[in-house]
């Protein structure tokens, strides 16, 4: 039985990687067809697509009506990015109602982009959280969500409104939270702060983007490997940032010349990848019998 609402932070706790999909379509019929999907993780990409938070309430209906999920959760974990960046403080003040937004449909986090500044992704985290939570405080500022949207992320996590805004915070920060809230450091300007930013309190995972990455270092063209030396130098900077804080790491390896079992034992074993993009169930099930895994999907 599950242990965890957020069913992705169950498996990193395991040491296991989890496997991410998108969803097909944002609403309510949508949600209740992806309620057992084979993917740990729902990724919907709104930093590249129509930001619908209307269709995103349905779609967290949908799967919580569906539920729940094969492995006893009550829905996948689902995760956003947001049509804004995470540049400057500036920018991420600006746009925090996007956070909010987000959040209250009952999704179970955000993955951030272009994290340049450290002092930016404290105030990302603190969009993230409530007022009344005190861990990390010595370094972060204030939550800033505030009383009022709790009742809908509830009823999809299935607990009451006053015990959302408990669990409503960000793990591994705090160990009973059930947010995860991850990074895109993704082009050159966010490397010389890279292990400042690592280092920010509530952060559990992040990636390189290669895609972003190549074009920050004028190669459009280098999202796949093989790779130039200044690309692996940029994904060996962040990883090894990563692994000095104890974050998760999160990257694909779309290499042609390699079979599906390759690449995928390649990205767990070469690159310590936890958190992992499949194209399909087959993708996935090749992963989870590499590293043993028992949770069922």
């Amino acid at each position: 039985m599950a242990t965890r609402i957020n069913k992705a932070i169950e498996l990193l706790e395991m040491g296991e990687p989890v496997y991410m999909t998108h969803p097909e379509e944002l609403s309510y019929d949508g949600g209740r067809a992806m309620s057992q999907t084979w993917a740990d993780v729902v990724h919907m990409d709104f930093e590249h697509h129509f930001f619908d938070i209307g269709g995103l309430t349905q779609f967290m209906k949908g799967l919580a009506d569906g539920g729940p999920t094969p492995s006893g959760h009550r829905t996948p974990t689902v995760l956003t990015t947001l049509p804004s960046n995470c540049i400057t403080v500036e920018e991420m003040r600006a746009n925090a109602w996007q956070v909010r937004h987000v959040l209250s449909t009952g999704a179970h986090g955000v993955l951030h982009t272009h994290a340049r500044d450290p002092e930016a992704v404290k105030w990302f985290i603190a969009a993230c959280r409530y007022p009344s939570q005190e861990l990390g405080r010595n370094e972060l500022p204030e939550g800033l969500r505030g009383s009022g949207g709790q009742k809908q992320p509830a009823a999809v996590w299935g607990v009451d409104p006053a015990d959302y805004v408990k669990v409503a915070d960000p793990w591994p920060l705090n160990p009973k939270g059930e947010l995860l809230l991850g990074l895109k450091i993704e082009d050159r300007h966010c490397l010389p702060d890279v292990d400042r930013t690592a280092a920010v309190p509530g952060l559990a995972f992040a990636e390189w983007g290669p895609g972003d990455m190549g074009m920050s270092f004028g190669d459009p063209d280098a999202h796949d490997p093989p790779y130039p030396e200044i690309m692996n130098d940029a994904r060996n900077t962040v990883k090894a940032a990563l692994d000095a804080n104890g974050v998760a790491f999160y990257s694909g390896w779309n290499d042609d010349s390699m079979s599906d079992e390759q690449r995928i034992e390649f990205i767990i074993k070469e690159l310590g990848s936890k958190l992992i993009g499949a194209p399909t169930r087959e993708t996935a099930d090749i992963g989870r019998k590499i590293t043993g895994r028992t949770m069922p999907v």
